[in-house]
């Protein structure tokens, strides 16, 4: 079975380069390393990449507000080049927060400009020189100065809803998922893979210790997080379920910020979104999700206590089968 891990944002630099290196040594299918106000992604995945020598390397996800068509290009194909072709170049929208808030742009057509990113990337990272004309983008007489290490870099896109979704399955080599309902995304995956197969991952969070509650208080802190935060998340998790949960839990928010708001993540939602418990317990859970239908499995690492330690039982449990 292929499986993947994430490499969160919670860890420090030294912290992903040590559980890179701990990765090194398994079978593990990719690494993703995410890119939020913290770590810059392509340095990140050129410092793993020194670390690794067989796993594939993947962003996830580089925001398509932050960074011109262009400039995603050059920054995968440099990291392709690095790691000689192990490069997965995951693409999502953000969200308008961190767009307009912490990069200063305007969130606009979000759709047409991923449909553009794509376009733009796949003919750049050919090494072939273009001119593309688009709603949003025109570029002219573009050529890299180095050559790719392969004729395509595979891109994924991050979709949540709808659109996004039948987007990604026309013109993406892969889907990442996260926070889905596990009937939700097994009823989507079935209709769109009837239509045209691609890789499809989810992100996991996943919260593994050999005390049960400790992990998954850990799980419901880093579930309310982004149902707090994450008003597309929210928003699709009350469409499909969850409306009562997810009003309780940023109410709470907006009164005590995430003091107690974790305390109101339900079982149910556990059950639907998270990968929380003892490593025996976590691997019934990952069994579940499975059996939606996705390829691969992204293990979100959320540390429970020392992040070494928490790191190495993740490893025995998942990733050294």
């Amino acid at each position: 079975m292929r499986i993947a891990c994430s490499l969160g944002s919670m860890l420090s630099v030294n912290e992903v380069l040590n559980c890179a290196e701990m990765i090194s040594k398994t079978h593990t299918d990719t690494i993703w390393v995410p890119e939020t106000w913290g770590m810059e992604n392509f340095s990140m995945l050129s410092a793993v990449a020194g670390k690794t020598s067989t796993q594939k390397l993947g962003s996830s996800i580089i925001n398509i507000y932050s960074r011109s068509p262009a400039t995603i290009a050059m920054g995968a194909v440099t990291v392709d080049t690095i790691s000689k072709g192990r490069v997965i170049l995951g693409l999502g929208t953000s969200s308008l927060p961190i767009v307009e808030t912490f990069h200063g742009y305007s969130f606009d057509k979000p759709l047409q400009r991923m449909k553009e990113y794509v376009e733009i990337i796949k003919l750049i990272s050919s090494g072939k020189p273009i001119t593309y004309s688009g709603e949003i983008f025109n570029l002219k007489n573009f050529t890299l100065l180095i050559k790719p290490q392969r004729e395509s870099i595979p891109i994924y896109i991050a979709a949540i809803n709808e659109k996004m979704v039948n987007l990604t399955w026309d013109v993406g080599d892969g889907v990442i998922f996260y926070l889905r309902p596990k009937n939700e995304m097994k009823e989507t995956i079935q209709k769109m893979q009837s239509e045209r197969k691609i890789d499809v991952t989810c992100q996991i969070i996943t919260c593994i210790s050999e005390n049960s509650e400790e992990a998954i208080t850990r799980a419901k802190k880093t579930l309310a997080f982004y149902v707090s935060v994450g008003k597309i998340y929210r928003e699709f998790l009350a469409k499909n379920g969850f409306e009562k949960e997810t009003s309780n839990i940023f109410e709470e928010f907006k009164k005590t910020g995430f003091s107690s708001n974790y305390e109101l993540v339900t079982n149910s939602m556990l059950k639907e979104l998270v990968v929380a418990g003892t490593p025996e317990e976590s691997k019934k859970q990952l069994e579940e999700f499975n059996q939606t239908g996705i390829d691969l499995p992204i293990l979100q690492f959320n540390p429970v206590g020392d992040v070494r330690t928490s790191f190495g039982l993740l490893q025995k449990t998942f990733l050294d089968e």
